[in-house]
Order: C-alpha cells, then structure tokens, then sequence
C-alpha cells in the first residue's frame, strides 16, 4: 500500500516542510533531557555515560535538521507560518525552540565535552546559552504582549500549553549555572549569578499564576480536548525545572560569594532546600493528579501526536530537580526517587520516539491536524 512506502501519506516530499510546527522542536527537548538527567543522575551504571553520550548526538541532530526545516518552512510557505505564529494555541509553542536550544547546549557542556572537548563544547554551550536566552525572553514577552492585543478574549480559556513561553528563562536560570564556573570570578561572575535568580523569579512568579488558572480551568471546566490530554504534564515542567535552577544555582553559589559574604552563600544553599522540599511536595499532587488525568484520556481513545512529547521534558526536570534536591539535603530517598523517576523517563522517550519515527517514515505526522 502507498502509505507503507517512505512518506508514502504525502502527495509529495515537498509536504515535509509545508506542517513543520514550533511543537516539534518539544522532541528536541525531550530527547536532550534523557542525556541530561543521566549525565547527573546520582546513580552511574555501566554504559549509561555512553548512552547520554548516543542521546546528546541524537538531540544535537534533531536541533540542526529542525532548525533547517524551520528556516525553509518560513521562507517558502510563510503564509502558513505566519498563521501557526498568530494561532493562540500554536503560537504558545514558540517556547519550544528557545528551549530546545538550551537543552542540547547543556547537554554539550555535561557529557559533549567528553567527545569533542571542554573547549569547544563550552563554546557551543555558551552561544547556544546565549541564543536560546534571548530569544526565550523575547518570547516570554511577545507571546502573552500577542494574546493582550490581538486574541479574542470570548474563546480565551487557559491551557497547559501558556506555559511554554514561559518556562524558557527557569530553563536558562538552570543551565546557566553550569555556564558559572567558566565565568572570570569577581563581577561577571556575580551578574551571571543574579541574572540567572532573576529569571528563576520572572519565570517563576508568572508561571504560578497561570498554574493557578490553569488548575481553575480543569476544576471548573474538565479536560481539555482528548488529543490534547497529555499537555496536562507540561505543569510538571515548570515545577520540576524550578526545584532544580534553585538547587543548582543555589550549590554554584560559593563561587561567587567567599569570605564576608560567604553567609550568603549558605543562605541560597538553605533556600534552595526549603523551596525544593516546598514545591516537590506541589509536584507529587500534580504528577499523580497528571498521571490520573492521562488514563482518563487514554480511556477515551487517546490517540498519537506530538503533544504526546509532554511526557518527556516535564517528567525529565523532575528527575534532574530530585537529583539537585537530594545532592542538597544528602537524601538518600530523594535520589532514589530521581532513579524511579529516570526509568519512568526511559519508558515515556522510548515509546514517543518510537511513535514520532513511524509517523515520520510514513509522512503522517507531518500532515496537518
């Protein structure tokens, strides 16, 4: 049959490029997430370095080849472009790419450098740091500046997805702190520092405000569409990324603050354990809450899509945030709920990329919705 042939559900290749959404850069941040949590995860089994080694490589191919098709996608049918950007749902994705960005750069830094170098795998971190924050910030403005001024406000509802403008700066605050230690001690250092608190709270104060209405939406309004189920775990994205950016940056600070200061050093130490306790509790109420709410799609005939990525990036924050709270507090339990948590990972990635290879062989998945 036609569809069983390579791309065999398009009228013809040039269809590839014609769909090519924000959203698909999720699977780049789902992918480099895998690397990541096991490059810290506290446990290091045989093969698993090599692993996030074969993962990183992965995601760093993913990032070039969608960024390639994202370029030819805006040069050749910019109309539709165009209509995914002032989409109000669509155009929420535009966090994907900035955190795309700065996945793979800190994948280069943690496990990159084993087989490129620390030289040239800081250098691509640091433009990719650099890039990603940037244009994170950016979106983090114009997306809710777009939804104020140009949305109809009768059809506005909250979703998960608000939140993927954003997560970008908390994803920068967090990936920042590996970029510290390369930074001259003294005042570059500090304002990397503080730059990266400050998007830890920009981030941070608006994302629980549309928690807060995103929770108000599900209580009083249900389930979002079936299909678009899974983005309920998008939640965890926030919550599991904080508790990690407070923690990292948080065991970063003896850097920056020595000597008369080096009080308060300790005191973003103790923070970061009172935040991470706090919110971690937060986040076992919603992961649970999450994992309930997706049995119940399942139920009701969820099918694939790529918003089925949602459960990758989010539940892999919560693997790197109980691995930095654990390294806190020297809790044995926290890490191992980082390990429980990295296998649950494993299965999720698996079976997602799986689903997107097979729709991406047959050219379903790039026919739009």
């Amino acid at each position: 049959m036609p569809a069983q042939r390579l791309l065999g559900r398009l009228e013809h290749p040039g269809q590839v490029l014609e769909n090519i959404t924000p959203n698909w850069f999720a699977s780049v941040m789902g992918t480099g997430i895998v690397a990541n949590a096991a490059a810290t995860l506290p446990w290091q089994p045989p093969g698993l370095h090599t692993f996030a080694i074969g993962v990183w490589i992965l995601a760093s191919v993913a990032l070039v080849a969608l960024s390639t098709a994202f370029s030819l996608h805006w040069t050749r049918h910019r109309g539709t472009a165009r209509a995914h950007a002032a989409h109000p749902v669509m155009s929420q994705f535009y966090g994907a790419p900035p955190m795309a960005m700065l996945t793979v750069g800190a994948g280069t830094l943690l496990v990159g450098k084993d087989l490129i170098g620390t030289g040239p795998a800081l250098a691509v971190d640091t433009v990719l740091w650099t890039a990603g924050t940037l244009t994170g910030l950016a979106t983090s403005l114009w997306v809710p500046y777009r939804m104020i001024t140009t949305h109809p406000k009768e059809t506005a509802t909250a979703l998960p997805a608000w939140l993927m403008p954003i997560v970008p700066p908390m994803v920068s605050a967090t990936t920042g702190a590996l970029l510290l230690p390369h930074v001259p001690a003294g005042q570059a250092r500090l304002t990397l520092l503080l730059a990266c608190y400050a998007m830890f709270g920009l981030s941070l104060v608006i994302g629980m405000i549309t928690m807060t209405l995103i929770y108000s939406r599900l209580v009083h309004g249900g389930m979002p569409a079936v299909n678009a189920g899974p983005t309920v775990w998008i939640t965890l994205g926030m919550i599991g990324q904080s508790i990690t950016a407070v923690n990292v940056l948080g065991a970063q600070g003896g850097l920056v603050f020595t000597g008369d200061q080096a009080s308060l050093a300790t005191g973003l130490h103790v923070f970061g354990l009172v935040y991470g306790v706090s919110m971690g509790g937060f986040g076992v109420l919603f992961f649970s809450l999450a994992t309930l709410l997706t049995v119940h799609a399942a139920r009701s005939g969820l099918g694939f899509s790529l918003t089925w990525w949602s459960f990758t990036f989010p539940v892999g924050t919560c693997v790197t945030g109980a691995t930095a709270l654990g390294t806190t507090a020297g809790s044995t339990v926290v890490h191992g709920l980082a390990i429980f948590l990295y296998v649950v990972l494993l299965g999720a990635w698996a079976t997602v990329a799986t689903h997107t290879l097979r729709g991406s062989l047959t050219g379903r998945i790039f026919l739009p919705a």
